[in-house]
């Protein structure tokens, strides 16, 4: 076809957006040498394939690109956001329904935190909405121990830098003062590791909870740990431009009006 080379697309977003890895991975495939495209191996990422393309990883056929699918989960204390750990420790993965299709994390939550964690099947839209390009607003309910004042509070506001490494600012608001520790609400728009952790650290304070209750437009709700909800696909039409149609190009998600990577 002669608008073929127009819909050609690099080989290892092809593997992300079918859900079998996120792009990065699919391009350790490719290093590895288990991918083939029309029975030649693939010797590196900048290659263009068309709809024609045969596929295959590890021997086995690329599937077809379902529907782009969301679930909201609320991720408990103690799990690793990872699909495997070194330490033998267990992961969010691990706890998921067993009739769960394959589905990679979008960011991070780590050890100790917990609270809303985005799942989707596409590893395309993994990587988009990880990127704070997108502009989404993520946002947290944080305790800290201790009496935090407002001007203990600005620098936060004001963006701060560590170890030569800049923070953007993010919005703190004061809760209420519960006994010896204090609820904070914060909302930041990039998810660094650890960000908040080692925020309230450089002014004082020790985060001794931290919740994550918004991504974008997506709640926490009355998610109770460990359960799982998907997105139903009108909403997930809305947000992203995607759903039912799997050759549909995602379009850059709209900014979360009400709600916010890792911390």
């Amino acid at each position: 076809m002669e608008d073929e080379p127009k819909r050609s697309e690099r080989i290892a977003k092809v593997i992300a957006r079918a859900g079998l890895a996120s792009r990065r991975a699919a391009e350790r495939m490719i290093a590895e040498g288990r991918v083939a495209v029309n029975g030649k191996p693939v010797t590196g990422p900048a290659l263009n394939v068309s709809p024609s393309d045969r596929i295959t990883v590890d021997g086995r056929p690329l599937a077809a690109p379902g529907p782009v699918r969301i679930w909201r989960y609320h991720k408990p204390a103690g799990l690793i956001t990872s699909a495997r750990d070194e330490k033998g420790r267990p992961t969010v993965f691990d706890n998921l329904p067993e009739d769960m299709p394959r589905v990679m994390s979008i960011g991070r939550l780590d050890l100790n935190s917990e609270g809303l964690l985005l799942l989707t099947n596409d590893g395309e839209v993994k990587r988009r909405l990880e990127l704070p390009s997108t502009g989404w607003l993520r946002r947290y309910r944080v305790r800290v121990k201790g009496r935090p004042a407002e001007a203990l509070l600005a620098p936060l506001r004001e963006g701060l830098k560590l170890e030569g490494e800049a923070f953007r600012p993010m919005a703190v608001s004061m809760d209420r003062q519960q006994g010896a520790n204090a609820w904070l609400t914060v909302a930041l728009r990039e998810g660094r590791n650890r960000e908040i952790r080692r925020a309230m650290e450089a002014v004082g304070l020790v985060v001794n909870r931290l919740i994550r209750i918004s991504y974008g437009p997506f709640q926490l709700g009355g998610l109770k740990p460990g359960e799982v909800e998907e997105v139903k696909q009108q909403v997930v039409r809305d947000q992203l431009g995607a759903g039912t149609n799997p050759g549909a190009k995602t379009r850059r998600p709209r900014r979360g009006a009400a709600g916010p990577g890792g911390s």
